[in-house]
């Protein structure tokens, strides 16, 4: 009988393995090319789609360079410290996210590393299963195998949902901010990185108590780790009253590491293309994804 068990144990676990290697995502086009969509976008959309609800989501990518250098650092401080030094998994926080899950007799999304994060949001789901845990622990190995940290860095603010429907950096900048993403000033870019872990219960567009304080958090470890400034953050522009509604996203950044996806937009679809030196070109226009 054990014997039976093993045996049909085994088979489960070669026909996953078997399963995992057929479908396991080819990542390399992604060191030239932006993704048109995600797996988390498309599964928002789905739900947004059950509701009864216009599945129309914002979303534009754009070079590296034209994302502010306080988001870029604010994203590393509260999500991932040590995203240089780790190959894409951070053994010790996995560990100690391990001991929590067992001290609390549950599974929890602690642990992942930027490029664990940007695995998921690519090409798997919110699921706390432990066999997704292992996938996206392999893709996440893939994905430092074949890009650069800046690459990887680059995609992740510009795919992960920053608010409802709105996902990378120059869509929350335009949505929230009414400017782009490079130009935020340290105390929005502190907003946007601090809603990462829960971005719908989060809003950076009219902050609770809790992102506040993630806000701050963020601050003084970006001062702490000369990132700012003590100016930059104590004396940030005063907003203006009755701003006008977000421009439209720009049509044409610069090329560098990518090449253009197509876009869908809820209306009608037009092409552009420019070239500049030194950055990532995204799609030539706002994205809003069907």
């Amino acid at each position: 009988m054990m014997r039976r068990v093993a045996g049909i144990v085994v088979l489960l676990l070669v026909a996953f393995a078997a399963y995992e290697w057929i479908t396991f995502p080819n990542v390399a086009p992604l060191k030239d090319q932006w993704p048109k969509t995600t797996a988390f976008m498309e599964l928002r959309k789905r739900e947004l789609r059950a509701e009864g609800k216009d599945d129309t989501l914002l979303y534009q990518p754009v070079a590296y360079a034209r994302i502010s250098p306080y988001l870029r650092r604010g994203a590393l401080v509260a999500e991932d410290n040590e995203f240089y030094e780790h190959k894409g998994v951070d053994v010790e926080a996995l560990k100690a996210a391990i001991r929590k899950d067992l001290e609390k007799k549950k599974l929890t999304q602690g642990g992942s590393t930027i490029t664990m994060q940007l695995a998921k949001n690519l090409y798997l789901n919110p699921s706390r299963n432990p066999l997704r845990k292992i996938e996206e622990y392999f893709i996440a190995r893939s994905l430092e195998n074949h890009l650069s940290k800046k690459r990887i860095l680059e995609l992740y603010l510009n795919v992960v949902e920053m608010g409802e429907r709105v996902y990378g950096a120059e869509a929350a900048s335009q949505f929230y901010f009414h400017t782009s993403a490079s130009a935020l000033t340290p105390s929005q870019a502190a907003l946007l990185a601090g809603c990462l872990p829960n971005p719908r219960e989060m809003n950076p567009g009219a902050p609770n108590k809790r992102l506040r304080a993630r806000e701050r958090m963020i601050l003084a470890r970006m001062r702490r780790w000369g990132y700012l400034f003590e100016e930059e953050v104590l004396t940030p522009p005063t907003p203006k009253k009755n701003a006008p509604p977000p421009p439209e996203l720009e049509q044409t950044p610069p090329t560098d590491t990518a090449t253009p996806a197509p876009t869908q937009t809820t209306t009608s679809t037009e092409t552009t293309e420019t070239t500049e030196t030194n950055e990532s070109q995204p799609p030539p226009q706002t994205t809003t994804t069907q």
